[in-house]
């Protein structure tokens, strides 16, 4: 007998892989630009990633989108944040006037920006004493994430907004990686001494209570996670399946990411992260994932804005690829000039 998730792993099963001969042109086109080879660095590898998830070369970025999927989490009954419930609708309305640092990250890079409402008057289960999620309403919302993609882009950003979705992630990455669960416990939004002692204390009774059925990533996922790391994770496979190439935010966003990883460790080559976070142990979850970050800034600020500068990089390595003369072009001599 099927169930929810095995239209999941079904997906999973289907993901097409990396266009080799787009690639190639970009290399091809690379070794004939007015710089000397590999000069560009990271900057050349990220357009070669571009083209082989687009499957197409020169790669495009005129529809670029960051969305933020936010939730609100039963956990925070515990005394896990430093910042009440209500923050999370003060700031989906901040998004919306504009007035957050995604917003203006967005506007200075040329980026779409997209914020998804995931009941967010709704907290769901307290992870400590339950489930968060049943399966049928964690593949529900992870099929609402898939709709990121729906309406069309090139690159797709992901971060999340959510009170408490620190001590979520950290359960996730205990679950997930294993060791003690103290050990991915941050400060999140800055508690203090005797706050992070009751995170490491959720942390540690959610993975008690749901001790057993572990094993399984998604039964993971639904038991430990929230509505936007569920979102989040449906729209990295959605995009997949669109040949969209994605760029992860922070330390919350990558629990999704992690989830994914778990069902299939190819699931995330199409991903770059784009930053490292000064959260937790958000440097080694990365280095587990084999995720190299395009910026560390010592951001912790979630809601995609790690993603927008790691954007903003991507646009300029592409723009650097397609719009450079080439060295016939250009009538310059030679092509490995120091």
């Amino acid at each position: 007998m099927s169930g929810p998730f095995d239209d999941i792993r079904n997906l999973v099963r289907t993901m097409p892989g990396p266009d080799a001969e787009t690639a190639a042109m970009v290399a091809a086109r690379d070794a004939v630009l007015t710089k000397p080879a590999g000069s560009l660095g990271r900057l050349e590898d990220l357009v070669a990633w571009l083209a082989a998830w687009q499957a197409k070369a020169p790669p495009s970025f005129d529809r670029p989108l960051v969305c933020v999927f936010a939730g609100s989490h039963g956990v925070t009954r515990k005394g896990v944040s430093a910042f009440p419930d209500a923050v999370n609708r003060q700031m989906l309305d901040n998004f919306a006037a504009g007035g957050a640092a995604i917003n203006q990250l967005c506007s200075a890079y040329g980026l779409g920006f997209k914020v998804f409402d995931l009941a967010l008057d709704v907290p769901t289960g307290d992870i400590t004493e339950g489930p968060a999620l049943d399966e049928r309403a964690c593949v529900a919302t992870m099929a609402f994430g898939m709709e990121a993609v729906a309406a069309g882009t090139d690159c797709l950003g992901i971060g999340e907004m959510g009170i408490g979705n620190t001590t979520v992630a950290a359960a996730l990455y205990a679950a997930l990686l294993g060791g003690d669960p103290a050990h991915w416990v941050g400060r999140g939004t800055g508690v203090d001494g005797e706050g992070l002692a009751r995170k490491v204390a959720a942390v540690e009774a959610a993975l008690a209570c749901h001790a057993g059925h572990l094993d399984d990533p998604l039964e993971v996922l639904r038991r430990l996670g929230g509505r936007e790391i569920a979102a989040m994770a449906g729209a990295i496979l959605a995009a997949r399946l669109q040949h969209v190439p994605v760029v992860i935010d922070g330390y919350v966003s990558t629990a999704a990411a992690a989830v994914l990883h778990a069902l299939d460790p190819s699931a995330l080559d199409h991903c770059v992260a784009g930053h490292v976070s000064a959260e937790g142990a958000h440097a080694e979850v990365l280095d587990r994932l084999g995720l190299k970050p395009v910026v560390s800034l010592g951001m912790r600020l979630g809601e995609g804005s790690g993603a927008a500068v790691a954007m903003g990089i991507i646009k300029g390595a592409l723009a650097c690829h397609t719009g450079m003369a080439t060295f016939a072009q250009a009538g310059v001599s030679g092509q490995g000039g120091g």
